[in-house]
Formats: C-alpha cells, sequence, structure tokens
C-alpha cells in the first residue's frame, strides 16, 4: 500500500523523500499550483552532502479528498500542512479518512491533536513532531540544514512507521506522553520566533541583545510554568538538547546561558529563519501564532496563571499579520518592542 503525505511542503517533502528512500510509493495531497510543479519536475531534496531527487514518474500527486479517496487505501498519512490551514482542511480530511488507519499530526504547536481527534477519533491520530529544520526553496524544492530527527507517540501504528521512516535514513524516537512531546517541541518553537519575526531580525542577534534575551528567557519560563501545571516533563528530542535547554532556564546565571544559547541557536537554525518570520513577512495575514505563543497563553489563562510575555507576543503578532499596527513600529526597533514588553507587565 502507498503512503499518504498531506501538504508536500518543506516538512512534507523531507517526510515523503524518507518514505521514497525506503521504497515505499507515496502519494501527494497537494493545492493545484504545487500539484502542477510536482507533476512536471518531481521533487528535490538538498541535503548537506548530497540531493535526492524523485521524477515525477516517481509519485503520483493529488488534488482533492475524492482523488486522494480513490488512490488509497494507504498504509498511512502524514498531516504536515501549516496550523492555520487545519479548519477549512478537515472537512476534506473526514470525507478522505476511510483511506488510511491513521493521520500522524506532525504539524507545529500543541492545538492541532486535539483538533484532529475531535473531529475523526481519537485512535485516529497519532501526535508527531520533526526536529529537522526544512527550508522550502520553491514547489517540490526543499533544503535539509541539519538532518535530526522525527518524534511519534505510541500507538499501535507506532512500530510499523518507526521502522519504515528508519529505513529512509531518519531517526525516529518513541514517546509514551504525546502531550509532553508537543510541549516540548513547542518550547523549542518560541525560541527567536515571535521576535524575529516582529523585528525582522534573525535569532542569533537577538539573543546576543541584553533585553531581548531576557524577554525571550521570560516566554520560555512561562511556557515551563504551563507544563508544570499540566504536569508535563521536558523530553529528550531528536537531536535537539530540549531537557538541557529547560535546566539551563531554570538554573544557569544570565552570564553563562546567554553566550550558551545565543551559539546554540544560532548554529540551530543554520541560515533559515524561523517559520513564524517567513509566514507573517508573506503578508497574506496567516501566521502559526495562535497555535504557539497564543497556545501559551490561552492554556495560561485555562489554568489561572499568568503568561504576559506570550500574550504580548501573541497580540503584536496578530496585529501586524491583519494590518492594524504597521510592521514598521518593531522592524529593526527592539527598544519599541522592550517598551511595550515593559508596558505589558505594568
Amino acid at each position: 500500500m502507498p503512503t499518504l503525505v498531506i501538504g508536500p511542503g518543506a516538512v512534507g517533502l523531507y517526510v515523503a523523500t524518507a518514505l521514497l528512500r525506503a521504497g515505499e510509493a507515496v502519494v501527494l495531497w497537494a493545492r493545484p499550483r504545487s500539484a502542477a510543479a510536482l507533476q512536471q519536475r518531481g521533487l528535490q531534496v538538498r541535503f548537506p552532502a548530497h540531493t535526492v531527487t524523485f521524477g515525477p514518474q516517481q509519485v503520483r500527486v493529488v488534488t482533492s479528498p475524492g482523488e486522494a479517496l480513490r488512490a488509497g487505501p494507504y498504509r498511512a498519512a502524514f498531516l504536515t500542512v501549516k496550523t492555520y490551514h487545519l479548519p477549512a482542511l478537515l472537512p476534506a480530511l473526514q470525507q478522505a479518512a476511510p483511506a488510511w488507519p491513521v493521520l500522524v499530526d506532525l504539524l507545529n504547536g500543541v492545538t492541532s491533536t486535539a483538533t484532529l481527534q475531535a473531529a475523526l477519533g481519537p485512535q485516529a491520530v497519532l501526535p508527531g513532531t520533526v526536529t529537522t529544520p526544512v527550508q522550502r526553496l520553491a514547489p517540490g524544492v526543499v533544503v535539509v540544514e541539519k538532518p535530526r530527527g522525527v518524534g511519534l507517540a505510541q500507538h499501535p501504528q507506532t512500530p510499523a512507521l518507526q521502522a519504515l521512516l528508519q529505513r529512509g535514513g531518519v531517526t525516529v524516537r518513541v514517546y509514551a506522553n504525546p502531550a509532553a512531546l508537543k510541549w516540548t517541541k513547542l518550547l523549542t518553537n518560541l525560541l527567536g520566533s515571535a521576535t524575529a519575526a516582529l523585528l525582522d531580525w534573525p535569532p542569533a542577534r537577538i539573543y546576543a541583545h541584553g533585553g531581548l534575551f531576557a524577554l525571550e528567557m521570560a516566554q520560555l519560563r512561562e511556557a515551563l510554568a504551563v507544563m508544570r501545571a499540566l504536569d508535563l516533563p521536558v523530553v529528550a528530542l531528536p537531536g535537539v538538547p530540549s531537557r538541557a535547554l529547560a535546566w539551563g532556564v531554570t538554573h544557569l546565571p544570565r552570564a553563562l546561558l546567554q553566550p550558551i544559547l545565543r551559539y546554540k541557536v544560532g548554529r540551530g537554525r543554520g541560515e533559515k529563519m524561523p517559520s513564524l518570520h517567513q509566514d507573517l513577512h508573506r503578508g497574506d495575514g496567516q501566521t502559526e501564532i495562535d497555535a504557539l505563543q497564543g497556545a501559551v497563553a490561552a492554556t495560561a489563562r485555562r489554568l489561572g496563571l499568568s503568561a504576559p510575555t506570550n500574550a504580548l507576543l501573541a497580540r503584536l503578532v496578530r496585529e501586524v499579520a491583519a494590518g492594524q499596527i504597521p510592521a514598521e513600529r518593531f522592524r529593526h526597533r527592539p527598544q519599541a518592542l522592550l517598551a511595550a514588553w515593559q508596558e505589558a507587565h505594568g
């Protein structure tokens, strides 16, 4: 049986390439513009030491739930779209769901799994995450900067999918606590994301700035407080020192922590700007902020906690994306952002 990849953007093509390298048949469910490029040129994934190319005859491309249903049944489906596409996509997923036994949720943030489980059923969704930074250059062309791996929650389908991805050259780690997996990945997604989007600065520059470093640590500590309230441990992600990050944010003095994180964050991202920066500067008003800083702030409110830094960053990104405040108010202006943060703290 083939495997379906829904949303062949950066992460989707990374997953599809692993499946193809493992000898799997792959069906890509794409929007019409991306589908045309894939059908004409195939896909190309550029790794640090080599490039992998698959011609258009080696993958099947579909553009609708009906086509996806007819191309099945599938071994599994991997969902790799942006979180803001999920609400509109849900009816199509429900229509096509009989074609696969499980949907692997690889979306960013901590909101997608509950949404998918409510629509498809608890056992129909397998939470997961990708820790490898991948950048999309053009439809069908992506760059893998630092291969790391994939995390999958425990599920009856997990062993087969783990073996499949590992045959394709991907490191896979399995987790007993899916919420801990998603929330730990969220911690890493917060690093230099909203600040980079608002300031139009790379994360390494943000972590070199004293005031911005303090802001970054405040949002991480708020997220860690929410995880403690939810009784969620920080887990070790594939290729990511997530536990060391959480320990350092909690215990290390700033004089030691700042140079370490400045180096790690800059080196970890390579030349890739955070996806939130890409979303905001695309200019179509859609970002993943509600699944990231927005989710931290919303969960904190539900638990009776305070997360003013995450709430501020979520609000500012939303307002810039909606055109309610000009992007130039914060672009290359760290003092403007820090003044807003100080005001939010009273």
